[in-house]
């Protein structure tokens, strides 16, 4: 899953951001509220973690632009602004949940996990095929055994299973797996693909190319006996 970080603080910024990537995230940061509409604009998020305190463009008039355009993705704000009006502000404006600074990292990414719950629905267990895959634990498994994913093999395979039926462009794939700080070429894809498909091998999952259009994962027809 790939998640905007927006923090100007440097030291707070990198220390959110690597424990986030430890825990199998992509993540982009921006440490202006311009650079992080900028984002948004261009990009495909997941989550979005979002400071008030912005220089460029204030938090909050981030989340109003973002909320104008129809977007439902889900923002935490976590900030120092710790007034109950400027809660009120937040949640007012579309933000999903408040966490005040300083906070505890382990909150945070429980706070995350909970927003990503919500927005999977009710029902994030995707299956296909014998493979199961929790969306909001982020664990794939096999006929009950866990399936070993690299974190860049996982964020292919969960941008495959979010649309199931449809391919998927290499372009998306690459958004979905590299954040704006790597330098990577959009080749790369093609080894992640690769590698994803040798580990779904019986599993009664497969990952077709669609030639002009991307990726395409699909069950195996099952022969009758």
């Amino acid at each position: 899953m790939r998640i905007l970080l927006v923090e100007d603080h440097p030291d707070l910024c990198e220390w959110v951001a690597k424990s986030l990537r430890q825990a199998g995230y992509v993540v982009d940061t921006a440490e202006r509220g311009d650079y992080a509409e900028h984002f948004l604009l261009t990009g495909s998020y997941d989550g979005v973690l979002l400071d008030l305190s912005l220089p460029g463009k204030d938090g909050l008039d981030v989340l109003r632009s973002l909320r104008a355009r129809g977007s439902r993705v889900p923002v935490l704000i976590f900030t120092a602004r710790g007034t109950v009006d400027d809660r009120i502000k937040g949640l007012n404006l579309g933000a999903d949940d408040y966490l005040p600074k300083p906070f505890e990292l382990a909150e945070l990414e429980a706070r995350l996990k909970a927003l990503l719950r919500r927005s999977a629905g009710h029902n994030p267990e995707i299956r296909l095929g014998d493979l199961v895959f929790d969306a909001v634990s982020r664990l794939p498994s096999v006929r009950g055994a866990p399936l070993a994913l690299t974190p860049r093999e996982l964020a292919v395979l969960e941008a495959l299973l979010a649309r199931i039926g449809r391919p998927v462009a290499r372009d998306l794939l690459f958004e979905k797996i590299f954040s704006m700080e790597q330098d990577a070429r959009a080749e790369a894809i093609e080894i992640y693909v690769h590698r994803l498909r040798k580990k779904l091998e019986g599993s009664g999952v497969q990952i077709t190319t669609v030639r002009g259009l991307g990726y395409l994962i699909h069950a195996l027809e099952r022969v009758a006996s």
